[in-house]
């Protein structure tokens, strides 16, 4: 099937490459130079897959009347001198007849691939603070596709060890949750993922469309006589990798910040 995709990227790292990518194989691709002209799209909501990779100017942010259109950056704010880019990946407007979970999965591995070995190089993230976010299907394939690029992605900064972090644990089991007991694998439904990440530290918020819970309601677990119930212990598990969490109201968004762990002492 021809997909429509929409890439917006301000200093081409990704465009030209991805559009040859993706014509070549039949998708139909239009490129735009700045958050400006994207808004100017009247369809915007008819593209299928939306990438954006923007700067963010200092002392300035995306929407800041707070009308942002669906698959644009939500509102991000650039301190003076600080080096902010908006990556985002979104398929909000996928078109699901006779859903292909294969198909979608093999466009946003491309695009991360992509990112991962010609963007993110160490020596350009490392003073970077990049806030990404993500809009896709709940579809577990993707999930894991998401979550091998963030743990590259924060690995570059030093944010941890990856041979002596358990972070990939407790993002599985939130991205599982929200898939799983969240949105129940409709797949109609959508999974958002943003992270803040910085040399300092990677901020996590994840947000699934289901109806919520009672976090009051799961048996405390950080209380060690809680430890082999079964129900829970998926919050355990992020309880006791993460440095903060903090459920929602409503029970269906996550928010979980894991700081960068501190150097290890010279011999």
């Amino acid at each position: 099937m021809q997909r429509q995709i929409l890439i917006i990227d301000d200093h081409d790292d990704m465009a030209t490459s991805l559009e040859e990518v993706f014509t070549a194989i039949g998708h139909e691709v239009r490129v735009v130079e700045n958050r400006r002209d994207a808004l100017a799209i009247d369809d915007i909501e008819a593209y299928d897959l939306v990438v954006t990779d923007l700067d963010v100017e200092p002392s300035a942010g995306f929407s800041p009347n707070g009308h942002t259109p669906v698959c644009l950056p939500e509102t991000i704010i650039a301190n003076v001198g600080e080096h902010v880019k908006a990556f985002k990946l979104c398929a909000a407007n996928f078109r699901r007849d006779e859903f292909n979970e294969d198909e979608l999965k093999d466009l946003v591995a491309t695009i991360l691939d992509y990112k991962i070995r010609y963007v993110d190089k160490k020596d350009y993230v490392q003073d970077l603070h990049e806030n990404i976010q993500f809009e896709l299907p709940s579809a577990l394939s993707l999930m894991h596709i998401v979550l091998e690029y963030l743990m590259k992605r924060v690995e570059k900064l030093g944010v941890i060890k990856p041979e002596k972090s358990n972070l990939f644990v407790a993002l599985d089991e939130a991205f599982v949750n929200a898939v799983k007991h969240g949105n129940k694998f409709d797949a109609q439904k959508l999974v958002r993922i943003s992270a803040e990440v910085s040399s300092k530290e990677a901020r996590f918020t994840i947000e699934d469309e289901g109806e919520g819970f009672d976090v009051n309601s799961i048996p405390d677990p950080l209380d060690p006589a809680n430890l082999f119930k079964a129900s829970g212990r998926g919050v355990l598990f992020i309880y006791n990798i993460m440095d903060e969490v903090k459920y929602n109201d409503r029970g269906n968004r996550l928010t979980m910040v894991k700081k960068t762990e501190p150097a290890e002492p010279s011999a």
